[in-house]
Parts: C-alpha cells; structure tokens; sequence
C-alpha cells in the first residue's frame, strides 16, 4: 500500500516538474501574456484539463518557481560554517541562487526579464522575497545569538544583502547577461560589506 502511494506521489510529482519545466520554457521564450495554458498543456504531453489539477493559474506556475529557488538561499545559509564572517556567509548562500541561474543562462535571463518587467510577477516576486527575507533574518540572528525581535542588526544585514543582490539582478538583466551576474552580486555585496555585520 505504502509503496503504491509512493510510486503514485513520485508519478505526481514527475507531471508538475514537467508541466512547470514546459511553462517556465514557454514563458522565457514565447513571453508570458502570448503563452496560452493549452499551449503548456501540449508541451507537456498533458490534458487542459491535468494542468488545471497541479496550477490554478498561470502565475502560480512562477510563483512556484520563484519559492523553490528562493528558499535555496536560507537553506545555503544555514549550512555555511557558524564561524565564518556575515559578508563571506551571505554572499555563498545567494551563490546558491546564481548557480541555478547559471544552469541554463538563456532561459534565467529571459525568465528574470519577465519577471521584473510584468508588474504583476513583479509584485509577486516581490511577495515571495518578503518571505525568505524574514527567514533569512531569523537564520541571521540565530548565526549571531541574538534576539532578532530587539537586535536590529539581523534586519539590516539581510534587508542590504537582498538590495545588493536584487541590484546585481536587474544590472544583469539591464545588460542583458552579458555582464556574468556571479560577478555583479560579488561587486555589489563589496559595496554593501560596510553594513553587514
């Protein structure tokens, strides 16, 4: 029985990734607006119908996205070595970020691209960071033992990494990738190091 269900959740799990894969490369390539959700459904070897089960919207495809890659970042931070500098700390956990970027350079662009440039992904990116900020300020202040709701020094750290990432993200989608966005973050978190402690 256990082992049906798992072989059930893995067959479920296997149709969103390739419903999500079919949409994120649809959108990067076709835009987003012109992407219709039959057309995902085709890609992806699945009913109108399948799509329906696994998203409720289009949007949601992204936003799915947007929280897995996302929470890479806390996930890297809590794994970097307790000892080791805020600065040094903060740049490899968002590292982790940029790797998935860097996977697959063309489709990232044209997915950050999109995001940034539709109001509505915007404002839902802008939701999701929200989120892992707050976790990444809750893992800050554990790192430094203090109490995040008294110390205002895990709010800051983190609030200027997000800026100095978010900076290297939109200069990177600006120049249109050909400046290496590694090497932005890197520039942008030099300039931010005075406020991260």
């Amino acid at each position: 029985m256990g082992i049906s269900r798992s072989m059930a959740e893995r067959k479920r799990q296997l149709v969103r990734d390739e419903l999500s894969e079919a949409a994120l490369q649809a959108f990067a390539f076709g835009g987003f607006q012109e992407t219709t959700i039959d057309q995902i459904a085709a890609a992806a070897g699945v009913s109108r119908r399948t799509f329906f089960r696994y998203f409720k919207t289009k949007e949601d495809v992204i936003i799915e996205f947007l929280s897995e890659v996302g929470q890479l970042v806390p996930d890297a931070l809590r794994a970097r070595p307790a000892n080791e500098a805020p600065p040094v700390a903060l740049r490899e956990a968002f590292m982790a970020m940029v790797e998935v970027y860097a996977e697959h350079p063309e489709k990232a662009i044209r997915l950050a691209k999109l995001i940034l440039e539709t109001p509505a992904l915007r404002a839902r990116y802008l939701d999701r960071q929200f989120e892992w900020q707050q976790e990444l300020t809750t893992v800050f202040a554990s790192r430094a033992g203090v109490d995040g709701d008294a110390d205002l020094g895990p709010d800051v750290t983190v609030a200027v990494g997000v800026a100095a990432f978010n900076t290297a993200l939109l200069r990177w989608v600006r120049s249109d990738g050909s400046e290496e966005l590694s090497d932005l973050l890197e520039r942008a978190l030099t300039l931010a190091a005075p406020a991260i402690r």
